[in-house]
């Protein structure tokens, strides 16, 4: 039978033993990932001419790094072999001149995690066991219960939340049946997506939330700039006993409270993005979109922002794979004058600006909804993209 790769993300509550041991892995991956990064440095600094530490030397590497510093045996080993890949593939990255050069990690970042090979096993409906963690209590484990778990992920997010990541191995979902209906899509800022037979889905909206969040947002930085005003003039004024901007709790509050309200915009916008793109993926059996880049359309800055609100991209990985898992058909194909020829008669208008909603051809005379017009547009190049 054949076998996908799933995410399931369970929420971790562990005790105080355990959540100064998470600290202490998570401070362990960072130190190995500083450790390694520097010496490649040092390396490049010496001698231009030498050769690129691969992962393998790396892997070679952390038996006498643990004797130097004991306290990275207090860790899961496979999570520093996990380090060594992911700065390796950064290091292939740069080279291919398809990234930048890796960063440092810093230990005040608020957001720390860790990724292991380990084999970890559900033991309770709320406990999982894993590697020098022990037993763990979780949110419900039934979904993970008899499949096979590649790897996890131990994360710290800035709400102040453990999670569990874990990829884990089981078989494909079963293919739905046809429907024999062809779309075409056209993405907006307005209508997230407007299909060819006119239906119009709305953008995600979370107008109280983002409200919400703005609020906390201003509460935040004041109280930061306050914080740090009393830090500097209590260490300008104290010599022997020293404040850090983490002694003042006000802020912290504030930080925690806007990043959960970040975090229930980003899982409701998440949520209705899985249940339309589940919805057009049973309906249809082919699906049309535009290969859009999303990251160049973001340098407009009047529009940057619903543009990351609408989350194309995140919307356009979401029916790639659900159309793979389930027997469906996504095409791709180049947005060029989508929205400027007539999908009636074929005849090209020209540009026009993004106030005119409806134009009618001066050609055949059929009257058009710019957005529907260029879904019909997008469906057709595809199709005959596919023969």
């Amino acid at each position: 039978m054949a076998k996908v790769l799933k995410g399931i993300k369970l929420r971790l509550y562990p005790n105080q033993h355990q959540a100064d041991l998470l600290w202490q892995m998570f401070g362990n991956s960072r130190f190995v990932w500083n450790q390694m990064l520097a010496m490649a440095k040092e390396r490049y600094h010496n001698n231009p001419s030498s050769h690129f530490v691969n992962e393998y030397g790396m892997n070679y590497l952390l038996k006498p790094l643990k004797l130097e510093f004991p306290f990275l045996k207090q860790s899961d080993s496979t999570s520093f072999l996990v380090v060594n890949h992911n700065l390796a593939q950064a290091f292939k990255m740069l080279f291919k001149h398809q990234g930048g050069y890796p960063h440092f990690k810093s230990r005040r970042a608020i957001r720390q995690s860790y990724t292991g090979r380990s084999t970890c096993r559900v033991i309770a409906k709320r406990r999982i066991k894993l590697p020098k963690l022990g037993s763990i209590r979780t949110s419900k484990t039934s979904r993970i219960a008899g499949l096979k778990i590649k790897r996890y992920t131990v994360s710290y997010d800035p709400t102040g939340r453990y999670y569990l990541s874990l990829q884990v191995e089981t078989p494909a979902p079963q293919i739905l049946p046809k429907t024999g209906k062809t779309v075409g899509l056209d993405v907006g800022i307005a209508d997230l997506a407007i299909s060819s037979d006119g239906t119009k889905y709305k953008t995600f909206n979370a107008k109280w939330l983002e409200k919400q969040a703005t609020q906390w947002q201003s509460k935040c930085s004041r109280r930061r700039h306050r914080a740090e005003v009393a830090v500097r003039q209590w260490n300008h004024n104290h010599k022997t006993i020293k404040e850090e901007l983490t002694d003042y709790q006000n802020w912290q509050q504030a930080r925690m409270q806007k990043a959960r309200y970040q975090q229930k915009i980003a899982n409701r916008r998440k949520d209705y993005l899985h249940k339309l793109t589940t919805k057009l993926v049973k309906q249809y059996d082919v699906i049309v979109i535009e290969d859009l880049k999303t990251k160049n359309l973001q340098h407009n800055h009047h529009l940057a922002k619903v543009i990351a609100n609408a989350s194309w991209y995140e919307f356009r990985t979401m029916l790639e794979y659900k159309c793979a898992w389930y027997g469906k058909r996504l095409i791709t194909i180049k947005p060029n004058y989508t929205s400027q020829i007539c999908s009636d008669c074929g005849y090209h208008s020209g540009p026009k600006p993004l106030a005119i909603r409806e134009w009618t051809c001066p050609q055949c005379g059929a009257h058009h909804d710019r957005d529907i017009n260029a879904a019909v547009n997008i469906l057709h190049k595809g199709l005959k993209a596919v023969g």
